[in-house]
């Protein structure tokens, strides 16, 4: 029974989606666990119209009967709800994200949030702590900052925009400004330094098999590690994470990333400061997804 069809007898479900850069994922799970999972190629370029009909159809067709729904949007919102900007997808512009999702999932209860604070959420429950900084580096850089237990800076403050800390002057970013982390940091802006430092165009899979080894690899990640320690770093000395986690599709499969990162950031931490732990993420490129389900259980 397909979601708002009719009453709600049998087992039913909690589905979360992950609206991210290039990918669509989506989970369904009932109060057993037992999970439907799903995922789609969301190709940046096309209208708004065009892209919530493609929403609509996938929706469609997980095909079970939903009790809730929440969504993990990389967009930012304004405090009016309206999509403020979202430089892959410039047609969403304007469009008051409520009543979108609303529209698409009908009779069903919908909540949305920030992608990257959905994340720290979940890292965080599944860590067990209570102050948790997390970074998700995939299409681009997002993250989120758990502090005593709740979202900071918390609902109708904005997101926590990490990707967008200025770590020097450098590369422009989408978002029109040089300098951001997420210009440095994110996975184009690595293949596109790898593949300058190569002289060759460079896939993911080239650079994940190289990552220890060629020159033109090393110094294309080690530019990303200096600049995502130095966020980390700047953060910590203001808000003191108890642990920082870092995950999203493209770093979770590079190896040796974690080491590294945690090579650079004990070199930026200062005479007397704590050591400051990161780990990989334990929901690895799913930490957004995860955190979509969970909000859509508190509806």
């Amino acid at each position: 029974m397909p979601a708002g069809a009719g009453p709600l007898t049998g087992p039913v479900y909690d589905l979360g989606v992950d609206i991210g850069g290039t990918k669509v994922a989506l989970r369904a799970e009932d109060r057993h666990r037992r999970v439907h999972e799903s995922a789609f190629r969301w190709v940046p370029g096309h209208d708004a119209g065009r892209d919530l009909a493609l929403l609509a159809e996938r929706v469609a067709e997980v095909g079970l009967p939903l009790r809730a729904a929440g969504v993990a949007l990389p967009a930012t919102v304004d405090a009016a709800g309206r999509v403020s900007a979202w430089p892959s997808r410039p047609s969403w512009i304007g469009l008051p994200a409520g009543e979108v999702f609303g529209a698409l999932f009908g009779p069903v209860p919908v909540a949305w949030a920030d992608d990257g604070d959905l994340g720290a959420l979940a890292e965080a429950r599944a860590a067990g702590v209570t102050d948790l900084l997390y970074l998700g580096v995939g299409t681009g850089v997002g993250g989120g900052f758990v502090f005593g237990g709740e979202l900071c800076p918390g609902p109708g403050r904005g997101s926590f925009e990490i990707g967008h800390i200025a770590v020097g002057a450098g590369e422009g970013c989408r978002c029109g400004r040089g300098g951001c982390l997420q210009a440095v940091a994110s996975g184009p802006a690595i293949l596109d330094r790898a593949a300058r430092a190569r002289g060759l165009p460079v896939t993911y899979e080239e650079l994940c098999r190289a990552a220890a080894t060629a020159p033109w690899a090393i110094t294309a990640l080690g530019a990303a590690y200096r600049a995502l320690a130095t966020a980390i770093v700047s953060v910590a000395e203001l808000l003191h994470p108890r642990l920082v986690v870092v995950g999203g599709g493209f770093l979770a499969g590079v190896p040796g990333a974690i080491p590294a990162l945690n090579g650079h950031v004990a070199g930026l931490i200062r005479p007397g400061q704590e050591p400051l732990p990161v780990r990989a993420a334990a929901l690895g490129g799913l930490s957004s997804l995860a955190g979509a389900v969970e909000l859509a259980r508190t509806l």
